[in-house]
């Protein structure tokens, strides 16, 4: 009999850029749908990431100083039990700074 329990994920990336390319990754590699995988300021606050990425940085490496930089980003998705591994490794390997299961 095969085992039908879910379990959540959860990541937290210190940038939006590092968070989308979760996202992407989850939904390329792992076939996740997108619309099962959440991303929302780790803390109350509405943030950007810890740390300057992406959009917030010029070329000339100058960073934007209205970036709303309060904290970190957290991911999480709701997956069978059996795919945690997997995706907790992925997470990992994608830089994010913890990531739990339950």
């Amino acid at each position: 009999m095969s085992d039908n329990s879910t379990t959540t994920v959860r990541a937290i990336f210190d940038t939006r850029e590092a968070a989308d390319l979760a996202v992407e990754h989850l939904v390329q590699k792992h076939g996740i749908p997108r619309p099962d995988i959440f991303v929302q300021a780790a803390r109350d606050e509405n943030t950007a990431g810890s740390a300057p990425s992406g959009g917030d940085v010029s070329s000339s490496g100058n960073v934007r100083t209205d970036a709303p930089l309060a904290g970190d980003i957290e991911v999480s998705v709701d997956i069978a039990a059996d795919r945690q591994a997997a995706v907790q490794r992925s997470m990992g390997d994608l830089g994010a700074m913890r990531v739990s299961g339950r």
